[in-house]
């Protein structure tokens, strides 16, 4: 009964908050100018809801292949070919934009990186990698456009990897009623990012990846689904159980209000039950033995120690009781394999970028000892 009512708790959170566009949104302030991506799986309250950046899909009217499951939608197609790098722009000291060609997506998807002293493709030597996962509704630019992530790894021996992932993409390959084909987000990440980084940028094997709201899903199911790929998984405010008592309406409705086929990126959760559980990220619990692991999220949604005072409340604060209670699922099935996550739910705080920034900068250390990296002065 009791995960009957908390079911139930999430299914009046996701009404309430009407799901969409505030849920896992960048502040309203600092949005990039993109099509608001409705909510969708998780989206909103899944896989994300995030800063407020929401869940959101792509656009129904968006052209098929290149924007489904993306965030604006206007990203050429994919060139002939397999995976290529086809623009490169260099914004500073640390930073180059990649654009990659991506026939999993089929379309030129952008990638910001930020390099460590002393890279070169030229270089005798390979770096470890950390990538980090954008929420939905937002995009590759919001790590660095929210926090300070340039500052925060400015010392860290690693490349950061901050990839494309689409406003609703969910990280997943969809399964547009069984046919496959674009969008397919997860081996856009998981095969040809990670070999285009390899072959040409001297990315090397020791992995971490960490995300929040929608990318706090799509780090912690990579990672499950991946084994060995990645050393550590860091989840900031994300969906942890696609398939508890009221998610999988939760995710169907957003992907309605978003207007979308509900059924497009996962299929019917009942009939197409196989792929629900494939890329629900608890179903792959014990793949994450030896992996460090941590995970954090607000459990009320009220406004916490990080918000300014007199700040208005926000539905898509929500997203926060929605992510521990599948958080709190999920750790339990990790301590069931004897796997130990550090946890943070902490009570009040909003789904917000100050709580992001806060909770990866605790993980660093555990990135760093991952990486196999000294720890910062």
């Amino acid at each position: 009964m009791r995960s009957v009512r908390h079911g139930l708790l999430a299914l009046a959170t996701a009404a309430a908050a009407g799901l969409p566009a505030t849920a896992y949104a960048a502040p309203a302030q600092a949005r990039v100018p993109v099509e608001a991506a409705p909510a969708q799986a998780p989206a909103s309250l899944a896989h994300a809801v995030p800063a407020p950046a929401s869940a959101t899909g792509g656009s129904a009217a968006a052209p098929a292949s290149a924007t489904r499951g993306s965030t604006a939608a206007s990203w050429p197609a994919a060139l002939p070919g397999g995976p290529q790098v086809v623009g490169e722009n260099r914004l500073g000291p640390r930073t180059l934009d990649l654009t990659i060609s991506s026939p999993a997506v089929n379309a030129r998807l952008p990638v910001r990186l930020l390099l460590p002293e002393g890279w070169s493709k030229q270089a005798d030597r390979t770096w470890p990698v950390l990538y980090m996962l954008h929420g939905g509704v937002d995009d590759y630019t919001s790590w660095t456009r929210m926090t300070r992530v340039e500052e925060l790894t400015e010392d860290l021996d690693a490349i950061v990897v901050m990839p494309e992932g689409g406003g609703s993409g969910n990280y997943s390959d969809w399964h547009n009623g069984g046919k496959g084909g674009p969008p397919g987000w997860e081996t856009f990440h998981t095969e040809e990012l990670l070999g285009v980084l390899e072959s040409g940028y001297r990315a090397g094997t020791r992995r971490a990846v960490t995300g929040l709201s929608m990318g706090a899903y799509g780090a912690m199911k990579y990672a499950a689904r991946h084994p060995g790929m990645f050393r550590f998984v860091g989840a900031h405010s994300g969906i942890m159980s696609t398939r508890l008592p009221g998610v999988p309406d939760i995710i169907m409705y957003t992907q309605k209000k978003a207007g979308q086929d509900p059924k497009a990126m996962w299929g019917d959760p009942i009939r197409d039950w196989r792929v629900w559980r494939d890329n629900d990220p608890a179903a792959h619990a014990r793949n994450l033995r030896g992996v460090s692991i941590y995970i954090s999220s607000g459990t009320t949604s009220l406004n916490g120690e990080l918000d300014p005072p007199g700040a208005d409340w926000d539905p898509a604060h929500l997203g926060e009781p929605v992510s521990a209670y599948t958080t709190r699922h999920l750790v339990a099935k990790l301590r069931l394999y004897g796997i130990k996550p550090t946890v943070n739910l902490y009570r009040n705080g909003t789904h917000s970028w100050p709580y992001w920034e806060r909770e990866f900068t605790r993980s660093l250390p555990m990135i760093r000892t991952a990486l196999g990296l000294p720890q910062g002065g």
